[in-house]
């Protein structure tokens, strides 16, 4: 068997342990305390061995540019379309698919298969490509969060320069944050993670992995089958699909000579899962709701249906990323992502397209029915005025 199918293979079997551990796990502290361990410990050593390993080249720092572009552009983009799929303005579905839906978890979905199918030097690449993907994921997302919470949460008074205090201390309280800035500051002094001694490494390296087995196992043991939710969310991560083949043409269209390994990253590498850590910022967000927001006010995220995006994006664009690689030259191809993009877009579109065009047949044929009452009611008033004037 391919060792990249293998791999897809072994992480969705993850998930369904967490799925038969569900009835063993049933209380709201064991969910809460797998999420602990992941946001206190697996997750934040896993992003400073991770960036503590860079040794960024400056030629490469467009990629992590480019990524943070890609993140605003589709941030803006679903601004306009999450109404069209049925995610009403302003509600807490909306604030969530927007977080999740622009975010990317390489790491999970991608890295593996881009070692497999192109080698180390491109893995290297879409490593330095997720340094702009952290940066909108943790620092991006998490203010936008904490924005969406002030707003909805008006009685927590703060003024401007309070608001932005309390922001940068609710960042510095999170482990995430907090390793972020000190393996910045550490990589700002030149200690990289080999310098570190070997036991310390081993240490490090041993808790990081416990990341993947836990956020699958949590998908699985938290995920709630809505299937009514699933079809809405299905239905966006096609058209998440759609919209990242068409921005990975724009993208190789300024890609004149490019190596293949270098074409295939910058198609492969955006149809990463939706992060875990939207989700994260949703957590702390609901637990400062329960702390000082008010009780009134409606809530900011819908953390189930997160939960269920995440559990359906894994093994979409697992199958997506597959697919790709299987099939090689074709996507390398600027009108061949475009013909693929529009069509998983139409895709996507097509169940609001049907809706709209029987709702606008249903108003034709109210208003042909209500037509042909008119008619009715004239020709029986004129009947009515002959009889009238003739028996007059």
């Amino acid at each position: 068997m391919n060792i990249a199918l293998q791999k897809t293979l072994s992480l969705i079997l993850i998930i369904i342990i967490g799925l038969l551990l569900k009835t063993k796990l049933t209380k709201k502290d064991h969910h809460q305390s797998i999420k602990i361990i992941i946001l206190n410990v697996a997750l934040p050593t896993v992003i400073f061995v991770a960036l503590m390993k860079l040794h960024v080249k400056p030629n490469l720092l467009i990629l992590p540019l480019l990524v943070l572009v890609f993140n605003v552009v589709f941030l803006l983009i679903l601004k306009f379309i999450l109404p069209l799929y049925g995610a009403a303005k302003h509600s807490a579905e909306m604030r969530t698919y927007m977080l999740l839906i622009p975010s990317l978890a390489p790491g999970l979905s991608c890295f593996p298969f881009i070692t497999e199918y192109i080698g180390e030097e491109a893995l290297a690449r879409g490593a330095l490509a997720d340094i702009g993907n952290k940066i909108a994921v943790l620092f991006f997302s998490y203010m936008l969060a904490m924005h969406w919470f002030y707003k909805l949460n008006r009685h927590v008074r703060h003024s401007s320069n309070e608001k932005l205090k309390s922001l940068v201390l609710g960042m510095l309280n999170e482990p995430i944050n907090l390793v972020m800035v000190g393996a910045l500051v550490l990589l700002g002094f030149g200690v990289y993670f080999e310098d570190f001694p070997n036991f310390f490494q081993d240490t490090l390296n041993l808790l990081g992995s416990l990341m993947t087995p836990l956020i699958l196992m949590f998908i699985g043991i938290a995920v709630v089958f809505k299937w009514k939710q699933f079809k809405a969310i299905f239905r966006l991560l096609v058209f998440r699909s759609g919209i990242v083949f068409c921005l990975s043409a724009l993208l190789i269209s300024f890609m004149p000579g490019a190596s293949y390994a270098s074409l295939m990253l910058a198609v492969v590498f955006p149809q990463s899962a939706c992060s875990f850590w939207p989700f994260a910022h949703m957590a702390i967000v609901e637990s400062m709701s329960k702390k000082e927001g008010d009780p009134k006010a409606p809530a900011v995220f819908n953390n189930e249906l997160a939960m269920n995006m995440l559990a359906l994006s894994l093994p979409l664009s697992t199958m997506i990323i597959l697919g790709v690689f299987s099939v090689g030259p074709f996507f390398t191809d600027v009108f061949n992502l475009l013909y693929i993009g529009f069509a998983l877009i139409l895709l996507s579109a097509m169940p609001s397209l049907v809706h709209y065009f029987r709702k606008k047949k249903s108003m034709n044929n109210t208003s042909h029915v209500m037509q042909e009452r008119v008619t009715m009611i004239e020709t029986e008033h004129d009947k009515k005025e002959e009889v009238l004037s003739s028996s007059s």
